[in-house]
């Protein structure tokens, strides 16, 4: 059975048992901003698992993505070197939230395994937590597993929490005997041994309890099930192989490689540790990518730059030369692409990140080695002969460099590595980097709402069709609390039945506006939307009481609204023109949708040029003048990618979703904000700027409608004011400036011309000053000179007229002084410009250095300038 039949089998047969199929979320985990990737298959369901959110279902499956390589789950260094590590992989998982509970999943894990998927029950091993009874009765009595293949483990292999407190419970795991030909050869190898015979394939997690601040387990009133199975290993048993490189999984990849390498794999045990960490790591930079993750210094992009890296690296080990991993991530979106469609719309701009980054790493690379050379150099002149662990781990922490790589160097140059100083360096950035990480940056949810959310609050929006509403207050907050009432001049959050308010959601700013009753008045500053369908209205009560219960009416600010629309639905419109210009590459990475005006983020590479620039914000504009109708349909979530409907990257979408369509599909998004009736109604875009924000992403900011027109007027008005103060019109302003900036540069030139024959004047005078000292001639003088340049023009001119000696010029300019030393080579065996000037910048309240024949420095203590000088003497007497 192949790899997409076995995924497909087991989606089928929990599909069968009643369970709702979830397609995967992103590698970036939406609800959970602690973790750096999504890394289980529970991660997308742990709000769900805490009773923070409800959903339609109570049973669930998945065939999750996920990334281990980096935070506390880190397998990255370990692929490569066994046959089931990687940094990408699918868990398979069913769950049950207050559904089943044990008897029920070991009952459909035992069918699948052995009916579904034929794995011989003789085969099959159990570990159970060691005082959980229950699950070995269902185990040994019910499913018919005999005592003696039923192992009993400890809280450290056996049990699994969420935290130090919180759910926890529980787990068994199932294992098959691949047979001792795969195994270590001892005699006490058995369950939980680290070798590959008895092969874990199946996690069973049963959350039946919460843990207590002071360690005691309170049974919960509804357990739960979360489940975990890889992909990968049961692909392996399933086709008969022992590794997971083996699979149909890889396959594809691994001929890749062969052919670009010409070598085969499984002829060279270390030549196969390069094949594995080439094919697995691949397939974590295509899946990163596709979900929004660039390469970058920190958090995800610099967990994803070293893969890629570390697949570089290993792929220059094997002999492929140029740019070769975009090959293989390209292989990767053919083999799973069909599964995951987020590869297929994202292939292009995969590629271009993974050039991009192999081509930045041959800069790093070279600079790599000059620093290892030059530190090569100086333990030799120490007569040194190990390179120290703290230089392995720099050369590896900022260059990418794989200690392996400079143990070969070190063997050809006769020296040995500090390995034990690398090793506790790794281990204190691992440290420090789980201590740093702060999350990505999205906002916790208050506890309180993730309450009211629990509890069935919900709040109906209507503001698609209306801005104004009655409605009933169903609760009022006060600083985290829940009240029962609420007086004049406090801020309150309201939640209502039903309300006309937008909350902030998908980059559009929350609505502002009234919410009024006969007995109150209340003003709306801003409306929030928790997790889903909890709309939270924050303002201030301007008069009167407001208490739950009440019957309101609720009115947003329909002048601020109409403009956030414009500006939202010329973010998609800019989207459009965008993809059409620059290339389907282009995703929304991004965005601010306000009343004043919009920003929009988006994947590209290179700066725009304002010829192209132009090009967009006239295409923007081109379809607003045809007043394209704006429409929004609800549709299946899968029929919605299958129409090519634009998605965000990071956004977990139901199966249910709003798709908004401009004129007959020249842009066509997922979209939960509010728009216009037509694009006319928008008037005019005007594009204020672009740049970059982040490597790899750009921002172009833009205005609309009266906005945008007062933005032009203003831009004409300083036209117009420019071109008077030349006295020119401003068809002629460019001509004219360019003719004043002739007479700028024809004037710079004469006074560096005249500036030049006074320093050669000067500097004839200065020789004459020239005192000798204990045999060398010694110039020590403040001449005129306004900067360091200047001064440099100075020395330049001494240095050609005097054959040999050291001259030391100084020059103050306001509160700032200027020094500069000069040695002729004759004298450079006896002394050093740098350490002379090092002496007298301190003189001055400053600091300074350079070459032995040319240094520079400076201060801030004008008055000691003179004093200064006169003390170059003493420095060459000594």
């Amino acid at each position: 059975m192949d790899s997409r039949g076995i995924r497909e089998k087991f989606l089928q047969y929990f599909r069968d048992h009643g369970h709702e199929v979830v397609k995967s979320a992103s590698l970036v985990p939406k609800d959970d901003p602690t973790l750096l990737f999504t890394n289980a298959g529970m991660v997308p369901f742990k709000n769900l698992f805490l009773g923070l959110e409800k959903r339609g279902y109570t049973r669930a499956a998945s065939s999750q993505k996920c990334v281990r390589a980096g935070g506390k789950h880190n397998d990255l260094d370990e692929v490569g070197y066994t046959n089931r590590h990687h940094t990408f992989f699918e868990m398979l998982g069913n769950f049950s939230f207050g559904d089943y509970f044990k008897e029920g999943a070991i009952e459909m894990a035992w069918e699948l395994l052995t009916v579904g998927y034929g794995l011989p029950e003789d085969k099959l091993w159990v570990s159970i937590y060691t005082d959980d009874d229950e699950a070995f009765k269902i185990w040994n009595e019910h499913i018919g597993v005999p005592h003696e293949r039923i192992s009993r483990f400890g809280e450290e292999d056996n049990f699994w929490s969420m935290g130090d407190t919180g759910p926890c419970g529980p787990c068994s795991e199932v294992y098959i005997d691949q047979g001792p030909e795969v195994g270590c050869g001892k005699s006490a190898c058995k369950v939980g041994c680290d070798c590959d015979r008895y092969l874990e394939l199946w996690n069973l997690v049963f959350t039946q309890f919460n843990r207590e601040p002071d360690g005691t387990l309170i049974p919960l009133p509804k357990p739960n099930i979360d489940t975990g199975m890889g992909l990968e290993r049961l692909a392996a048993v399933s086709q008969g192989v022992y590794s997971n490189y083996d699979t149909d999984l890889f396959s594809d990849i691994i001929k890749l490689i062969e052919e670009l390498a010409g070598s085969r794999y499984g002829q060279d045990a270390k030549c196969d540790i390069s094949f594995r960490v080439l094919a697995d790591h691949c397939r974590a930079a295509a899946f990163l990518i596709a979900d929004g993750i660039m390469p970058s210094n920190e958090g995800r992009g610099y967990v994803l730059r070293r893969v890629i890296r570390r697949a570089l690296r290993y792929g220059q080990i094997l002999g492929l030369k140029g740019t070769f991993l975009h090959r293989l991530t390209d292989t990767v979106v053919e083999v799973m692409g069909t599964d995951y469609p987020e590869l297929q719309q994202s292939r292009r701009f995969v590629d271009e990140v993974v050039i991009n980054e192999e081509k930045r790493f041959e800069d790093t690379l070279f600079h790599g080695l000059s620093v290892l050379k030059d530190e090569i150099d100086g333990l030799r002149t120490k007569g040194q002969s190990i390179i120290p662990g703290g230089l392995v781990f720099r050369l590896y922490d900022t260059y990418g460099f794989p200690p392996d790589l400079v143990e070969d160097i070190a063997r050809d140059e006769d020296l040995t590595l500090d390995l034990a100083g690398f090793d506790q360096a790794m281990a204190e950035q691992r440290a420090a980097s789980q201590r740093s990480w702060k999350g990505s940056g999205e906002e916790e949810i208050p506890e309180i709402y993730r309450r009211l959310d629990a509890s069935g609050v919900q709040c109906q929006f209507l503001g698609y069709e209306t801005l104004m509403a009655q409605a009933k207050v169903i609760s009022l907050l006060q600083d985290a609390k829940e009240v029962d009432s609420a007086r004049a001049g406090d801020q309150v959050e309201i939640v209502l039945d039903r309300t006309p308010f937008y909350g902030e959601a998908g980059g559009q700013i929350g609505d502002t506006g009234w919410i009024a009753s006969d007995a109150s008045r209340v003003e709306i500053e801003d409306t929030l939307r928790y997790p889903a369908n909890l709309i939270i209205h924050r303002g201030k009560l301007i008069e009167g009481v407001l208490s739950p219960g009440d019957t309101v009416k609720a009115m947003v600010d329909d002048k601020r609204r109409n403009s956030i629309a414009h500006n939202h639905t010329a973010t998609h419109l800019l989207q459009a023109a965008l993809r059409e210009t620059l290339g389907e590459h282009v995703k929304q990475a991004g965005s601010f949708v306000g009343p004043e005006r919009m920003r929009f983020d988006f994947t590209h590479f290179a700066q725009i040029t304002p010829e192209r620039l132009k090009e967009i914000e006239m295409l923007v504009n081109l379809n607003i003048q045809k007043n394209l109708p704006v429409t929004t349909r609800i549709m299946p979530r899968d029929e919605a990618f299958r129409l090519d409907a634009i998605a965000l990257f990071e956004e977990r979408y139901g199966d249910q979703v709003r798709v908004l369509t401009i004129g007959d599909g020249m842009s066509q998004e997922l979209c939960g904000g509010t728009h216009v009736k037509s694009t006319g109604e928008i008037g005019v875009f005007f594009l204020v700027s672009e740049g970059a924000v982040a490597s790899g992403i750009r921002r172009i900011e833009g205005l609309t409608g009266e906005g945008a027109i007062r933005e032009i007027q203003k831009e004409v008005d300083n036209l117009k004011a420019v071109s008077g103060l030349l006295k020119t019109t401003p068809d002629q302003l460019v001509t004219r400036v360019e003719h004043f900036m002739d007479i700028q540069k024809q004037k710079e030139r004469e006074i560096e011309s005249l500036k030049a024959r006074l320093a050669t004047k000067q500097s004839e005078d200065i020789i004459t000053t020239a005192r000798e000292v204990n045999g060398i001639r010694v110039i020590s003088q403040e001449v005129p000179a306004a900067n360091p340049k200047d001064l440099r023009d100075f020395g330049d001119h001494l240095r050609d007229k005097l054959e040999s000696g050291i001259i030391v010029l100084g020059a103050r300019d306001k509160d700032k002084v200027f020094l500069q030393c000069r040695v002729t080579p004759d004298l450079l065996d006896r002394f050093n410009a740098g350490n002379i000037i090092k002496e007298l910048s301190a003189l001055v309240g400053g600091r300074g250095g350079g070459r032995k024949d040319m240094a520079e420095g400076g201060g801030t203590k004008v008055s000691e300038l003179t004093k200064a000088l006169s003390k170059v003497y003493d420095i060459i007497l000594k």
